[in-house]
């Protein structure tokens, strides 16, 4: 077993470790620190923290983020539909249209099952 098979591999580490840890250390050395009360006060969502960090979430925040990105995933495959249209032609157009009719089902089904409303 010859080890300098393995020197790529180890480099590639060393060097994801160092772009990972280069601007932490360089934001710490370089970026000034002078904290004040505007600065340290919550921004995001406009009041105070009012309960533990680890506090339970409705399940409908995660139900729309998965909703959102399997819709998002699911229109990225647009785009690259639409730039090769013409190389495909009609199989890749019928492909695409049936795609997008299951899209339109499953979007159907969740709104008529209520997934996208919020009390």
């Amino acid at each position: 077993m010859n080890l300098s098979n393995y020197f790529p591999v180890l480099l590639f580490i060393l060097v994801g470790i160092g772009v990972g840890l280069a601007p932490i250390v360089l934001g710490k050395v370089l970026a000034p620190s002078k904290p004040y009360s505007e600065k340290d006060s919550p921004y995001e969502c406009g009041f105070e923290a009012f309960e533990d960090a680890r506090m339970k979430f409705d399940v409908r925040y995660y139900l729309v983020a998965i909703l959102f990105i399997l819709f998002d995933l699911e229109t990225a495959f647009l785009f690259p539909w639409g730039v090769a249209l013409r190389d495909i032609g009609w199989e890749g157009y019928i492909a695409m249209a049936i795609f997008l009719l299951e899209f339109i089902v499953g979007f159907a089904y969740i709104w008529k099952k209520g997934a996208l409303d919020w009390e």
